[in-house]
């Protein structure tokens, strides 16, 4: 699918800078003691809170530079004296995604960048484990944002890992000389490292959990289609996930070739580990930007992609094939996604059609989408159709693959309407994760949901994935999605199940 023309409220993709790494980080005081924890490679010091205790910047591969910088992740050095674990440490983002995000992730400074923070209630417990994957479209984002503190879960009896990995070039690009998928590497030895330590931290290394959100959910689709991850976590939550990847192994060939064209630097290891991580950006944004060639880049071109070993087949294939893992998902979307970035566009009937084939769809399709969404106007169809080529459309896709043969798996949409100036009446990516972690009074919620966000949805969105990490299940009021059915919970005011609630769509998304 080509690029479609996106404004700056792309940036909803889930990254940014918004806050600087000592606001996310646990106020420590004199009367908090620090709690220690000996690791595989060594010991930690964390800092206690109210609900736990929190050890950040725990390195689970040594820093990727120099010879290292496009190498499979290597195991961390060890070390003797007590690692201080009391602050966020590097991050792989080096800017944010645009001026303005939805999610406040911070850019912090440092090569260290393959770490991860866990978030404990009791360190001698043996409780369920959430193993959080951050979005960005899988070139920006953080693991420090605020909105991934695992204070809430911590409460309900769930261990919290965060993880920071690779990005763009670093961890996507095929480049000659060096592993693919250099971030699902990353991914996969993080949760190495919870198997081989989670317990020395509370948490029960056969009970994890793998979600994210975004290219997160994407991360764990992926993962899910890794063989070598298999065995490393018995259930996944996808929240509007990239799941349209992994991407064809020619595509992803493709857009190694097309950035060497693009950027006339060699996409090999000799040309590129080297460099400044200024100059790889700057690269990097060559292969984003219009070119000479007539090859249009893909929306999400630096992601996972069907490489032949770590990753066989792409997200397509899957589907197809159902090689992906037969293990619980919980996975849906939010209702307005990407809406909007187009909402205030100027679009009338006659743009439509060209809009529409810049994304890739044909001019019978403007008709489908009418129909679906009956009384939207020109800019709402347009946000409504990348909403759902990007997320929408392919999650139902899985839902629908994996209710075919049987997989356990639920389904929703989150559908309550923000009432923050900028977004009021929508459902815009990013909204639900708040809820989610029960973090409504976290740095920067107000912006994108308005004031005083219902916490009773709150409570009832975090309490079905607590019983999911804990239980497998999200409680008895959320069927299993089937296709006899196809019971959906709508996260609303007045959260519900509601039966085939995409009958309208089904005809554009399953197309």
């Amino acid at each position: 699918m080509p690029a479609a023309p996106l404004s700056r409220r792309t940036l909803l993709i889930g990254a940014g800078a918004l806050a600087l790494a000592t606001a996310c980080a646990p106020a420590r005081t004199a009367s908090q003691a620090a709690d220690t924890v000996t690791t595989t490679y060594g010991p930690v010091r964390g800092v206690r809170r109210t609900t736990g205790t929190a050890f950040l910047d725990i390195p689970y591969a040594q820093p990727p530079v120099g010879e290292l910088r496009f190498a499979a992740p290597a195991p961390p050095t060890p070390w003797r004296e007590t690692r201080d674990c009391t602050a966020y440490g590097p991050t792989a983002q080096r800017k944010q995604l645009g001026e303005v995000t939805a999610i406040p992730e911070p850019s912090i400074p440092g090569d260290g960048i393959l770490n991860l923070n866990v978030f404990t209630p009791d360190p001698t417990a043996k409780l369920p484990v959430l193993v959080w994957i951050h979005g960005g479209g899988f070139v920006a984002g953080s693991a420090a944002s605020p909105w991934y503190d695992g204070a809430s879960f911590n409460r309900d009896g769930v261990v919290v890992v965060s993880v920071g990995y690779r990005l763009g070039v670093q961890g996507f690009l095929h480049v000659e000389g060096a592993p693919d998928n250099r971030a699902v590497l990353d991914w996969i030895a993080a949760l190495r490292w919870v198997r081989d330590n989670i317990d020395r931290f509370g948490g029960d290394p056969d009970r994890v959990t793998v979600a994210g959100q975004s290219a997160g959910g994407g991360a764990v689709w992926a993962l899910m289609a890794a063989p070598s991850a298999k065995g490393l976590f018995r259930a996944g939550i996808s929240a509007s996930g990239a799941v349209s990847q992994p991407n064809e192994r020619a595509e992803g060939i493709a857009v190694s070739q097309l950035f060497t064209e693009r950027t006339g630097t060699p996409a090999t290891v000799a040309a590129l580990r080297d460099l400044s991580d200024d100059r790889i950006l700057a690269l990097q944004d060559q292969l984003g930007a219009p070119g000479t060639s007539t090859e249009s880049t893909p929306v999400l071109a630096l992601a996972p992609f069907a490489d032949g070993t770590l990753i066989p087949q792409s997200s397509t294939e899957l589907l197809k094939s159902g090689a992906a893992m037969d293990i619980p998902l919980m996975l849906g979307f939010t209702r307005d996604e990407f809406n909007a970035m187009t909402r205030d566009q100027p679009a009338t009937d006659a743009t439509l059609t060209p809009a529409f084939a810049a994304m890739g769809l044909a001019p019978a399709d403007v008709d489908a989408f009418r129909t679906a969404y009956p009384g939207d106007t020109p800019a709402q169809l347009i946000g409504q159709a990348q909403s759902d080529l990007l997320l929408r459309g392919p999650s139902y896709r899985v839902a629908e693959a994996r209710a075919s043969r049987g997989i356990p798996t639920w389904f929703y949409e989150f559908s309550w309407a923000s009432t923050a100036p900028e977004f009021t009446g929508l459902s815009s990516h990013c909204l639900d994760i708040p809820f989610a972690f029960d973090l409504l009074q976290a740095q920067g919620v107000t912006t994108v949901a308005g004031e005083n966000p219902p916490q009773s949805l709150a409570d009832a969105l975090h309490r079905t994935w607590v019983a999911f990490i804990t239980d497998l299940d999200p409680g008895p009021t959320w069927p299993r999605y089937t296709l006899d059915r196809r019971d959906t919970m709508m996260w609303s005011d007045s959260p519900h199940v509601q039966a085939d609630p995409f009958a309208a769509q089904r005809a554009i998304w399953l197309h």
